[in-house]
């Protein structure tokens, strides 16, 4: 009855996760946590793993219809995998209740960034930046929510190569896959469409994670009894969720999500002040 319980919350997160571009492990760690008692150690370890699962299930879709612009995935991913092996051994020397309160304050900051969010899916096609014309990132794609195809350029490339590195360590500290910060990154510094940065941060995460996913199995914070039910059920969400982002408007689902991600981040900073002890 526990592993079907956590499948069901695991197909939930998936379906968040690659709709939202965010990664399943947003809404599984703080379930594990806060729903089933799992230790935080734990809840991150499989949060890992269900970084992978998402990004595994999800990017095969967005990449078969060509939405995810893998030049900028590959290139943006040197930053983001420096950056999680050097989180993974930060969050060995943090204490469970500090990692609660972090936790928490970067669910507040990604809500806060979908509030901000107000053009949705409307695109400028903005000025070439000198190193992305020269990695030739910019690409087209099509949008089945307005049935055409967008073509866009890439700017400020340095800009979101730093961010990237931040969102790394940020994914290896916490078990995430920080989609958040690379959502942001693509989105608010390299001025790609939203619906192609959601994408092309899918497919990044699952690299991402499995960079510092070696080092939480090393630590033995990765419990199989736990994974392995939160592994097949966020494959399954992610696969589903992948069809459903490309037929909705990215503004309106993440608005929808926005009361949900504000209710877990101020749970999470509850118990980590020791309030729910």
């Amino acid at each position: 009855m526990f592993s079907l319980q956590i499948l069901l919350i695991a197909i939930l997160a998936g379906i968040v996760g690659s709709v939202l571009g965010l990664g399943g492990g947003i809404i599984v760690t703080p379930a594990l946590t806060l729903l089933f008692g799992v230790s935080i150690e734990h809840a991150i370890g499989a949060s890992i793993i269900s970084v992978i699962a998402t990004s595994s299930g999800s990017a095969i879709a967005y990449i078969r219809d060509r939405i995810t612009n893998l030049r900028v995935g590959m290139f943006l991913e040197i930053a983001t995998t420096i950056g999680a092996i050097t989180g993974a051994f930060i969050g060995g020397l943090i204490a469970p209740n500090l990692l609660y309160i972090i936790f928490g304050l970067l669910l507040v900051y990604s809500a806060v960034n979908m509030i901000k969010k107000k053009k949705g899916d409307q695109q400028e096609l903005v000025p070439m930046h000198p190193a992305a014309a020269k990695l030739k990132l910019a690409g087209t794609y099509y949008d089945k929510a307005v049935q055409q195809q967008i073509p866009y350029n890439v700017g400020n490339v340095y800009g979101g190569f730093g961010v990237m590195y931040g969102a790394g360590v940020i994914s290896g500290l916490l078990g995430i896959g920080s989609g958040s910060f690379k959502v942001m990154a693509m989105d608010v510094f390299m001025k790609l469409p939203l619906k192609v940065s959601t994408a092309t941060s899918n497919f990044m995460m699952g690299v991402t994670a499995a960079a510092s996913a070696g080092v939480y199995l090393l630590r033995g914070d990765i419990d199989p009894h736990i994974a392995g039910p939160v592994a097949l059920g966020v494959l399954a969400g992610a696969t589903i969720g992948a069809q459903i982002m490309q037929r909705m408007k990215s503004k309106t689902i993440r608005m929808l999500f926005i009361p949900v991600l504000l209710y877990v981040a101020l749970q999470m900073i509850y118990e980590g002040m020791g309030f729910g002890k």
